[in-house]
């Protein structure tokens, strides 16, 4: 009997049989496996699939061989990803803002394919992204694709911003002038995914919404600038301190606040902040003071306001005036 063109293909055929169909428990018998074979036009013998399982094995797979009078059988033991962890990717896929409803089904798909058939019904049913806030520009995913591109060929890119105008349309920032800033990093802040940036013609480090740049191009010609700004930039504190990604001026700014209270800085901040405990006579909780370093903006002093009133802007004074002035306008607007 001629052998079908396939036969050469006869062991990754085994392994994705085994990636898709087993898991510790749900074993696949020899029979089994030669079953599956056939489908894929594979003729195969009881002695040859114990030969091709040594030969995997060999190679690095970790097949497990059960011995049992039901259920028994060959399964894939170890796989890149643990199910825990498609978890993880599959949550953060459905949660983030930044991609389409389509994009992250299309990603969730692909998730599940590392699975297994088994595990991927697991994961189904714990994911749902009907309902969640999402971006409509489709062109994100390409958007990132050409960030990296320009990244990596260190060149500068240009773009036209988008805005929301009141009847819920994206218009152009700018009457549509295209922006042309160095690309130096990508990250993920409340949801959505930021370009940071560096703006020659204003000297100045900015960041960019990625849903909300559209016709992306790379600057030929024009090298990244920059660089010497970016030297000692550290992105993970930059986020920390920039509230909402609004800009601010950037100053240290001295909160009081009882001890209960001072993990909120940390985890707002990080464990690097200066906390000092207040001297204080008479009973009560301990107070503490708190230095930060952030971006000062009405994004600052909402989060501040939400943190109720005890917590206090003790220095900058400026900074303490000017927080004043927005609970005062914030009143105002309520009347007596």
């Amino acid at each position: 009997m001629a052998k079908s063109a396939n036969q050469k293909l006869k062991l990754l055929y085994i392994v994705k049989i085994l990636e898709e169909e087993t898991d510790e428990q749900h074993c696949m018998s020899t029979q089994q496996l030669i079953e599956e074979l056939g489908k894929y036009d594979i003729s195969a013998e009881r002695k040859s699939i114990y030969n091709d399982i040594e030969q995997l094995m060999r190679f690095g797979y970790d097949i497990v061989y059960v011995k049992a009078r039901a259920g028994g059988g060959y399964y894939l033991a170890g796989r890149q990803f643990e199910l825990a962890e498609l978890k993880l990717l599959a949550d953060a896929v459905q949660s983030s803002r930044f991609l389409t409803l389509k994009k992250s089904r299309d990603l969730i798909r692909k998730i599940e394919k590392l699975a297994g058939k088994h595990g991927a019904k697991q994961l189904r049913r714990q994911v749902y992204v009907a309902g969640r806030i999402k971006t409509e520009n489709e062109s994100v995913y390409y958007n990132v694709e050409h960030i990296h591109r320009a990244i990596g060929e260190d060149c500068q890119i240009r773009f036209r911003y988008m805005e929301w105008t009141p009847g819920k349309e994206l218009k152009p920032r700018r009457n549509g002038e295209k922006y042309q800033v160095s690309p130096w990093a990508l990250t993920c802040k409340d949801e959505n995914y930021y370009l940071v940036a560096y703006d020659g013609a204003e000297d100045k480090i900015k960041h960019y919404r990625v849903d909300k740049m559209d016709r992306i191009e790379l600057a030929e010609g024009a090298v990244r600038a920059g660089a010497d700004s970016f030297r000692q930039f550290d992105i993970a504190a930059y986020t920390n301190r920039t509230f909402g990604m609004f800009g601010g001026e950037e100053t240290r700014v001295v909160l009081e606040m009882p001890g209960h209270m001072v993990g909120i800085a940390l985890d707002r901040f990080g464990r690097e902040i200066d906390v000092r405990k207040k001297d204080l006579s008479g009973e009560g909780e301990e107070r503490f003071l708190v230095r930060v370093e952030a971006a000062v903006s009405s994004q600052f002093f909402g989060w501040v306001t939400g943190l109720g009133k005890e917590v206090r802007i003790v220095s900058p004074e400026g900074v303490a005036g000017r927080y004043r002035d927005y609970l005062a306008g914030i009143l105002g607007e309520y009347g007596n």
